[in-house]
C-alpha cells in the first residue's frame, strides 16, 4: 500500500467536502485502530501516529520479553530470542518492553480495501454533520441559489454554494413557475435529516420570508427603528403587514413604502406581484381593524374586547371589497389584527338592530299608526326594517307616503339609539 498516496487522496476528497486536515487524520487513525482490533483482538499496546503533512502512516507495538518457554500471548509479549533479533535490541533482557513496527501491509489487501471505503463513508458523514449544523444555524436566513431540478410532482432544487436545498410546492408562491437555470431568492425554513442526508427546506410562501425582504429592504426596519408587528399573507394574491414604530420622526408606512414607492416596489416584484397591505399600527382596536380593512372603509365597527369578536358594517356597495375575493381581505385582516371579524351590510344591519325599540314608544309615530302596525304583528323597530315591504303598503291606512314617513322616522330613532350607546360607551371609558 502506498500510504502517501492514499493519505493525499483523502486529503483531497475532505479538502473537497471542507473537512479540515486534522479530522482526516482521526478518520484514519480510527479505521487503523479498527483494523488492529480485528485482527489482534486488542488495541492497549498499540500507539498509531498519522501524519498527514508527510503522508505516513506508523504503527507501534509494545511487547514484554519473555523467556522462549514462558509465551503464552502473541499480541503482547515476545520471545527472547526474538525480541534479540529485532534491531538496536542484542542486549535485550527478559521483562523488558520492546516496541516493534507494524507494516500496514500485514492487515492484507482485503482489509485495506475494505478500510478505504470506511474513510469514504465517514468523510461524507462528517460533511453531511457539518451540513446539517451548518444550515441549521441558519434557519430564517435568506439564501440565493440557481435551479438545477424542477419534478413533476413540483418539488423544486436548488444549489447554493455546492449544497442541494429543497422547495416542496407548498412553500412555493402559486403564482409562480420555475425553471432550471433560474436564480431566486427563499428563506431557510427547516432543516431536516433523512437517509440520504441533511435536508434543506427553504419557503418562499411563509411568512418569514416576506418579513426578511422587508429587513432587507427597508434599512429603518433592519435597524429596528421601526418594527413588524404581524403579518398575514396569503401567498401570490395578497399580504397585510402592521408596522409601529417608537419614534415620531419617523413615518413606518412611508418608511415601507419608500421615496415614489421603490422600496414596496421591489418586495412586490420578488413575491410575484403579489399585493402587500402597509397598516400603520394602532393601540385602539377599532382604529387598527379599520385601517387593516383597507381598501374597503366601514362604517363603524362593534367590538367584544372579551371575546376578541369584531362586528365590521359597510355600505351595501362596500361589502364586496371589504370581503374580497374569496374572502381574502376579511380573512387578512382577521389574522392580522387577532379578531375574529364578520363583515355584513348596512341595509342588513338596520335589519338585526331595533329589535329594543318599541314602535309605540316613538313619540313621532301616533297610537293610531301604532295599533295598526301592531295588529300586523310589526311591533319593534326590527320587525318593521325586515317586514316586506308590499306587506307594510297593502295594510290599510299605511300608503306609499304614509311608508315613507314611518320608514324616516324609525330610521332616526335607530340612529338616535347609536348616539345614545356611544356616548355611554365615552362615559364608560372615561370613568375607566
Amino acid at each position: 500500500m502506498d500510504q502517501k498516496k492514499l493519505i493525499e487522496a483523502f486529503i483531497l476528497l475532505a479538502k473537497e467536502k471542507n473537512i479540515a486536515r486534522a479530522e482526516v487524520g482521526n478518520i484514519i487513525e480510527n479505521v487503523i485502530e479498527s483494523l488492529i482490533r480485528k485482527k489482534f483482538g486488542d488495541v492497549d499496546n498499540f500507539d498509531i501516529i498519522v501524519n498527514t503533512k508527510m503522508g505516513e502512516i506508523e504503527i507501534y507495538q509494545e511487547l514484554e520479553v519473555v523467556a522462549d518457554d514462558d509465551m503464552d500471548d502473541e499480541v503482547s509479549q515476545i520471545s527472547l530470542s526474538d525480541a534479540k533479533e529485532m534491531p538496536d535490541s542484542e542486549d535485550v533482557e527478559v521483562g523488558e518492553v520492546v516496541v516493534k513496527i507494524i507494516e500496514p501491509t500485514i492487515f492484507g489487501r482485503r482489509s485495506i480495501s475494505a478500510a478505504k471505503q470506511i474513510l469514504s463513508q465517514r468523510i461524507i458523514e462528517i460533511e453531511r454533520e457539518q451540513i446539517f449544523n451548518d444550515y441549521k444555524k441558519r434557519i430564517g436566513e435568506i439564501v440565493v441559489g440557481n435551479i438545477h431540478q424542477a419534478r413533476r410532482n413540483g418539488t423544486v432544487f436548488i444549489n447554493n454554494d455546492k449544497i442541494e436545498l429543497k422547495m416542496p410546492r407548498n412553500e412555493q408562491i402559486p403564482t409562480e413557475r420555475y425553471h432550471r437555470g433560474y436564480t431566486i431568492k427563499a428563506v431557510i425554513k427547516d432543516v431536516q435529516i433523512s437517509s440520504k442526508g441533511p435536508e434543506i427546506i427553504i419557503s418562499r410562501s411563509d411568512e418569514l420570508f416576506l418579513r426578511r425582504l422587508f429587513e432587507l429592504e427597508v434599512p429603518e426596519i433592519y435597524d429596528g427603528i421601526v418594527e413588524i408587528k404581524t403579518i398575514a399573507r396569503i401567498p401570490g394574491r395578497r399580504s397585510k403587514i402592521v408596522v409601529i414604530t417608537n419614534d415620531k420622526r419617523i413615518d413606518p408606512v412611508g418608511a415601507c413604502v419608500g421615496i415614489k414607492g421603490n422600496r414596496i416596489k421591489t418586495i412586490v416584484n420578488e413575491v410575484g406581484g403579489e399585493n402587500i397591505d402597509i397598516i400603520n399600527y394602532s393601540n385602539e382596536s377599532e382604529l387598527l381593524i379599520s385601517r387593516a380593512l383597507s381598501p374597503a372603509k366601514p362604517s363603524f365597527i362593534e367590538i367584544d374586547e372579551e371575546r376578541k369578536y369584531a362586528l365590521a358594517v359597510f355600505e351595501d356597495e362596500e361589502i364586496a371589497t371589504a370581503i374580497g375575493s374569496g374572502g381574502v381581505n376579511i380573512n387578512l385582516t382577521s389574522r392580522v389584527t387577532g379578531y375574529e371579524i364578520d363583515a355584513i351590510r348596512q341595509s342588513e344591519y338596520n335589519r338585526l338592530e331595533g329589535d329594543d325599540i318599541f314602535i309605540e314608544d316613538i313619540d313621532e309615530i301616533t297610537d293610531a299608526q301604532a295599533k295598526t302596525l301592531q295588529n300586523e304583528g310589526i311591533e319593534t323597530v326590527a320587525d318593521f326594517l325586515n317586514a316586506d315591504t308590499e306587506k307594510l303598503l297593502s295594510i290599510k291606512g299605511i300608503g306609499e307616503k304614509t311608508f315613507e314617513k314611518l320608514e324616516f322616522i324609525i330610521q332616526d330613532a335607530l340612529e338616535s339609539k347609536r348616539e345614545e350607546e356611544k356616548e355611554k360607551e365615552l362615559d364608560l371609558d372615561q370613568n375607566v
